[in-house]
C-alpha cells in the first residue's frame, strides 16, 4: 500500500534558526503564568506546614472549622513539599521560583511527548506552541502538570514499544512509585498502560488469524511474549503505587472523588466541553484541524495508536479536566500532521513558482512582528507575579485589599469565617492563621448532615440563598464577593452588617 511517513520528509522548515528561535521563546512565553490557580495556596500552605512538622501528614483536615474531622488524603503530598521548599528556600524570589518550577515541568512534558514524533525541530515546536494555545486554561502553579509529565512519560515508553515491539518496561515500576506520591493522576498512566496493553492483545489476536494483515499496517505488532513482559510491568506498575503515605486510602478517595455525582454535575472541570466560551472554540478549533489535517495528509495504519487517541479523544470531550491529557496523548501526532502539512504547502508553493525560503522568510518576519506588537506585558505580569505577588494581586479578582484590612483590623471580625469557593486556597495562602470554609480540596466530603460542597451551592446558587448554612456552621464572619447573590442577601438581613467593602469584596460580621 501507499502510505506517508513523514520520517523521509525534507523541507526548508526543517532548518530555520530565525523561526525556531521565535516559536521557542512563544513557547517559553505560554509556559509561564503567573500564580492566580485557585488551589496553588493551599498546596503551598500544606507543603510549608509539612516541612514545618518534620514531614509528617495530619490525620484530619487542619485546614478547615466545618470539616476538622475529616480524613484528610493528600494526594499530591510529595509536590507540595517540594513546592513549599523552593518558596520558603529561595526567600523573596520563592513565587519566582514556583513559576519557573512548573514552567520547567510543562515544557518537560511537551518536549519529552514530542520528541520522538517523526518531524524536524520546527515541526515540534509549532506542535508544541498550538498545544500550549490551546492549553492555556490548563496552565500555571497547577499539581495537575505533574501528571501531565507522566503521561508524558508512560507515553514515551508506550510508544517505544509500538514502533519496535519491544519495549522498555523496566522504567515503569519506578516511574509510577514517585508518580503516586507526587500526584493522584497516576491513575490515567494506569489506563493509559491498560488500554494500551488491551488493544496490544486485540491485535495480536486479529494477526494472528490473518497473518497477511501484519505487512498492511505501519506499526509493528507485539509479540506474545512481550505482550506478556508489557503485563507483567502493568502489574508492578500498579502495586508499587501503594507505597505512599496512605496505601489504599489513596485509592478509595480518587474514587470518592471520581464517583461524586453531585460534584461531577456542579463544578465546571467535569462538565463536556462547551463551544459556549472562548477555550471550547479553540479546544474544538484543535480536534477539527488535527482531523481534518489527518484525514487529508496522513495514511500510516496503526491502530493502537489511533485507539489511544481516540478513547482519549472521547473521554476529553465528556470532561474538561481530561482535555490537557489528550492533548499530551496528540503531540506527538500534531507534530507529525504539521510535517505533512508543511510538505504538501511546499509542493504548492513550488508549483506556484515561489522560492520557499523566501515564504518561510516572510513567514518568520510576520511573527516577529506580531509578537512585538503583543508587547512585555504577560512576561512583565508574571514578573510582577513572583517577585511582588502582594502587587500583582491588585490587579487581579483576589480580595488582597480585603486581606490586608483584616491584617490590621482583626479585632473587628470574628473567629469562624466564610469564604467563596474561589477564595479559600487564596486565604490560606495570605491568611495561615485563620480556618476557612471551603476551599478546592473538598467538593466530595461528607460527614452525617455536614455535605459542606452541597451547603455551599445551597448558600451561593440557590434563590433565595439559604442563609441557614451559615447558622449551621456557627460562622459569625463573611468574606463574600461584592455584587453576588450573599453581598445582597447579607445586606437585607438585620443580623449582619459590613465592616469593609472595596470593589471586589465585602467583609461582614454578626451583629
Amino acid at each position: 500500500m501507499t502510505t506517508h511517513d513523514s520520517r523521509g520528509t525534507k523541507n526548508p522548515a526543517a532548518g530555520f534558526p530565525a523561526l525556531d528561535a521565535l516559536l521557542l521563546f512563544f513557547v517559553v512565553n505560554l509556559s509561564l503564568q503567573p500564580l492566580v490557580e485557585p488551589d496553588f495556596g493551599w498546596h503551598l500552605r500544606a507543603g510549608l506546614d509539612l516541612i514545618r512538622q518534620g514531614w509528617r501528614l495530619p490525620a484530619v483536615d487542619p485546614y478547615s472549622h466545618t470539616m476538622p474531622d475529616w480524613s484528610w488524603v493528600e494526594h499530591a503530598w510529595l509536590t507540595d513539599g517540594l513546592i513549599a521548599a523552593i518558596y520558603q528556600g529561595l526567600g523573596p524570589v520563592g513565587p519566582l521560583g514556583v513559576i519557573l518550577l512548573f514552567a520547567t515541568v510543562t515544557l518537560g512534558a511537551c518536549w519529552v511527548a514530542v520528541e520522538p514524533a517523526a518531524a524536524g525541530r520546527t515541526q515540534k515546536l509549532l506542535a508544541v506552541a498550538a498545544v500550549l494555545w490551546v492549553a492555556l486554561p490548563f496552565l500555571g502553579a497547577r499539581t495537575q502538570l505533574v501528571t501531565l509529565l507522566g503521561m508524558a512519560l508512560t507515553l514515551r515508553v508506550v510508544r517505544h514499544a509500538c514502533s519496535t515491539g519491544r519495549g522498555r518496561w523496566w522504567v515503569l515500576p519506578p516511574l509510577f512509585l514517585l508518580w503516586a506520591n507526587l500526584h493522584g493522576g497516576f491513575t490515567a498512566g494506569l489506563f493509559l498502560l491498560g488500554l494500551t496493553l488491551v488493544a496490544s492483545v486485540v491485535m495480536r489476536w486479529i494477526v494472528s488469524r490473518r497473518p497477511g494483515l501484519a505487512d498492511r499496517l505501519d506499526e509493528p505488532v507485539m509479540p506474545g511474549r512481550e505482550i506478556g513482559r508489557f503485563a507483567v510491568a502493568l502489574a508492578a506498575s500498579a502495586l508499587v503505587t501503594l507505597i505512599n503515605p496512605y496505601g489504599w486510602r489513596l485509592y478509595a478517595e480518587i474514587y470518592a472523588s471520581l464517583s461524586d455525582r453531585f460534584m461531577i454535575d456542579v463544578l465546571h472541570e467535569w462538565q463536556p466541553v462547551s463551544l459556549q466560551g472562548r477555550a471550547g472554540l479553540v479546544y474544538v478549533t484543535y480536534v477539527l484541524g488535527f482531523s481534518l489535517t489527518g484525514f487529508y495528509c496522513y495514511r500510516r495504519v496503526e491502530p493502537v495508536r489511533w485507539t489511544v487517541l481516540l478513547v482519549f479523544l472521547v473521554l476529553s470531550l465528556r470532561h474538561w479536566r481530561n482535555v490537557p491529557l489528550l492533548l499530551v496523548v496528540s503531540l506527538p501526532w500534531c507534530a507529525e500532521l504539521v510535517a505533512a502539512a508543511m510538505e504538501q504547502a511546499t509542493r504548492l508553493v513550488l508549483t506556484a513558482g515561489f522560492r520557499p525560503k523566501a515564504w518561510l522568510l516572510a513567514a518568520t518576519a510576520a511573527m516577529g512582528l506580531m509578537m512585538g506588537l503583543a508587547g512585555p506585558d504577560h512576561l512583565q505580569r508574571v514578573a510582577l507575579s513572583g517577585l511582588d505577588p502582594g502587587e500583582f494581586f491588585r490587579q487581579t479578582d483576589y480580595p488582597i485589599e480585603a486581606v490586608q484590612w483584616v491584617h490590621t483590623h482583626r479585632d473587628q471580625v470574628g473567629t469562624r469565617l466564610y469564604n467563596d469557593y474561589g477564595y479559600g486556597g487564596f486565604l490560606l495562602w495570605w491568611l495561615p492563621e485563620e480556618k476557612i470554609f471551603i476551599d478546592g480540596r473538598m467538593p466530595a466530603w461528607r460527614i452525617g448532615d455536614r455535605w459542606i460542597f452541597y451547603d455551599y451551592v445551597a448558600l451561593t446558587n440557590w434563590d433565595p440563598p439559604a442563609l441557614g448554612v451559615l447558622d449551621k456552621y456557627g460562622v459569625d464572619w463573611a468574606l463574600v464577593r461584592r455584587g453576588s447573590p450573599l453581598d445582597q442577601a447579607l445586606r437585607r438581613e438585620a443580623g449582619w452588617r459590613p465592616v469593609y467593602e472595596d470593589a471586589k469584596a465585602v467583609i461582614y460580621v454578626r451583629r
